[in-house]
């Protein structure tokens, strides 16, 4: 199979690494980042895994116009804001018969599936961080590998060969509930990947703090009940907390030193320890001057709530802390969370 890689960041570079160095994989790499393609083009991805560090040599265009051959597998690593315009920029490239596998926090497949059909679309949850700390240097940053599902349920042929190729960087289980398992992952970006971006800390150092853990808990629980108002099944993809254990009414956030929720703020610390190190992509993005891809996180829990006349305060006051913070008006710090924390009792 002819596979094409949109985007090469941090996530993209660690997946197009390993299935070059591992697979062997007929992989072109597409990305618009003129100064990681020059870096590709000269000296080769280097991919640092753990204690494991390798360079391999990769095809990367910044242009598909002079290509004439179809791509039978299209993986989208590019961020959320910018995967609906990908898609259709690699649309005339996609194989009648073609997949197009969605990697993107949020819920993204439902977006691609409107351009190119249901049918050929395949989600790839992903339980590993990554980020790029230089140009054409690709680092993981936490251990974990995939769910791969679709939204319908019908046999894919595709989707076995595919999952085989992922399990070059990890353990891959299919799924018949792909928004099961993007609705979990989902609820759980909610608070780390936005909290993380108001805190300007690292994972590990933010969920020391109780009103950190707090302000995720309650996150996490509205987006429970926007999932369960929405008639999904949520998930517990490796062993991860059942979501609707953390799920908390506004009487238990004032009675800080309850049992019930003593233990929701123990199962946090402890499901949060393998991702200590991680550092919110999304405010990478903001330092980067981009558009923070927020509104496909909270904002999707917002938009979902409004529809079921569910209150999201928590959601919504962190969607809006996070745009003031792209826009300059904010500074990501403990300090900023903490002024959340305040205005959101």
């Amino acid at each position: 199979m002819r596979w094409l890689l949109v985007g090469c960041g941090g996530l993209g570079g660690v997946i197009a690494g390993h299935l070059r160095q591992e697979t062997r994989t007929d992989l072109t790499v597409l990305t618009t980042n003129g100064e990681v393609r020059s870096v590709l083009a000269r000296s080769g991805l280097t991919v640092r895994d753990g204690r494991r560090s390798f360079t391999v040599a990769l095809r990367v265009t910044g242009d598909l116009a002079s290509t004439d051959l179809p791509f039978d597998v299209v993986v989208l690593a590019t961020p959320p804001t910018a995967v609906e315009a990908a898609v259709r920029s690699v649309a005339p490239w996609l194989a009648v018969d073609g997949r197009v596998v969605c990697l993107q926090n949020g819920l993204c497949e439902e977006r691609v599936a409107r351009i190119v059909g249901v049918e050929r679309v395949i989600g790839a949850v992903v339980f590993f961080g990554a980020s790029m700390p230089l140009p054409g240097v690709a680092e993981r940053t936490s251990a974990g590998g995939f769910a791969l599902g679709k939204l319908v349920d019908d046999p894919d042929p595709l989707l076995p060969l595919i999952a085989d190729r992922f399990r070059a960087l990890g353990a891959v289980r299919t799924t018949t509930n792909l928004r099961g398992m993007r609705w979990t992952k989902l609820a759980v970006n909610c608070a780390m990947s936005t909290f993380g971006t108001i805190g300007g800390e690292p994972v590990g150092v933010l969920m020391q703090r109780y009103d950190a853990r707090q302000l995720g808990i309650e996150a996490i629980s509205e987006a429970v009940q926007v999932a369960r108002a929405e008639g999904v099944r949520l998930e517990r993809p490796g062993g991860a907390i059942d979501l609707g254990w953390l799920l908390v009414d506004r009487r238990a956030q004032s009675s800080r030193f309850s049992p019930g929720l003593l233990l929701r703020h123990l199962l946090v610390l402890g499901a949060v320890t393998p991702y200590r190190r991680l550092r919110s992509s999304m405010l990478a993005a903001i330092e980067r001057g981009r558009e923070p891809p927020v509104d496909y996180l909270n904002g999707e829990v917002i938009e979902r709530a409004a529809a079921y006349g569910i209150s999201v305060p928590v959601n919504a006051a962190a969607r809006d802390l996070v745009w003031a913070i792209a826009r300059g008006e904010a500074q990501p710090s403990v300090a900023t969370l903490m002024d959340l924390y305040a205005r959101t009792r």
